[in-house]
């Protein structure tokens, strides 16, 4: 990706929350598939130490983000509730609703 294209990317509310959610999905996956298991299985608790704050940051600022971006788009309640709730507890649920939601055209 070029550096005007990000430019472009990141101009828009609708980008950021993308953004946002790419990077909070991408934790959670590290999270559960690498750092979960590497602890529980292999007695090894320092990835979980490193990523799981991280995970965590992300988690309020996509939940916080998403409910301000919502509430400015006039989302309906049940799609803010699916939008959080998929996005931010299912593994790979946030590129569910990037492809479901974000990827829309907007007005």
């Amino acid at each position: 990706m070029t550096e005007s294209s990000m430019n472009d990317f990141l101009k828009t509310s609708m980008g950021r929350l993308r953004l946002l959610a790419f990077l909070e999905g991408t934790s959670l996956l590290l999270l559960v598939f690498i750092a979960m298991p590497l602890k529980y299985f292999w007695y090894n608790p320092a990835w979980v130490k490193a990523i799981g704050p991280i995970h965590g940051g992300l988690f309020l600022i996509f939940v916080s983000y998403a409910l301000i971006v919502g509430i400015s788009k006039k989302w309906k309640l049940m799609d803010m509730a699916w939008i959080l709730l998929v996005g931010s507890f299912v593994p790979f649920g946030t590129f569910y609703i990037d492809r479901r939601f974000f990827k829309k055209p907007q007005d």
